[in-house]
């Protein structure tokens, strides 16, 4: 039987998506340990949400580059995956990170990616578009936003009245069962991966 895979977890908001993931590890769907969480800023919702959970948080200090140093406290910690869950910053991929970082977009990349396309800013371009689904997407980061390789998707229909709320909550489902689906297939080694890069 395989270890765990141990996660660090990277969050810039509520921190949804990591306790989602620790509601699978903990109810025994997902083999995975979440070592550490990491932030990128202080005062988060998601800081207190995820210690009251029992997990380990590091907000940054005032006084540091924020990549440089979310860049260290995961290096520090050697996980075998990292997993932004909301993270609204261009993480450096250092050599070795590469094909080991996986980030969820809320929407059917490369569709209502890249730079400032988060949140509810993604949830209005879809309706704007007059697209009938919409959906949310996992991939591989590398050196651009929402550019890496999709290792998978999930779809959901858009209805008629529609908010950018009402879309979220319906993506927000789907992504749910995508990351912990995503870590399975990864430490299952049922991914291939493409080449990175040059």
């Amino acid at each position: 039987m395989n270890e765990p895979l141990r996660l660090v977890c990277c969050a810039s908001g509520g921190g949804r998506t990591i306790l989602n993931l620790l509601d699978h590890i903990e109810a025994g769907t997902l083999a995975a340990t979440i070592e550490c969480v990491v932030l990128s800023r202080t005062m988060l919702p998601a800081a207190e949400r995820c210690r009251a959970r029992g997990l380990r948080v590091y907000e940054p200090p005032s006084d540091v580059d924020i990549d440089d140093w979310v860049v260290s406290r995961i290096a520090a910690t050697s996980p075998e995956l990292v997993c932004l869950c909301g993270y609204l910053r261009l993480l450096p991929i250092q050599p070795w990170m590469r094909q080991r970082v996986i980030n969820i977009h809320p929407a059917l990349l490369p569709a209502f990616g890249g730079r400032g396309m988060h949140g509810q800013h993604v949830h209005k371009a879809v309706l704007a578009s007059g697209n009938a689904t919409s959906g949310c997407t996992v991939h591989f980061v590398d050196d651009e936003y929402d550019h890496g390789q999709t290792i998978l998707q999930r779809e959901c229909e858009v209805v008629s009245d529609d908010t950018p709320t009402t879309l979220a909550a319906r993506v927000f489902q789907e992504e749910c069962l995508a990351m912990p689906e995503a870590i399975r297939l990864l430490a299952e080694g049922r991914v291939h991966t493409e080449p990175w890069g040059d």
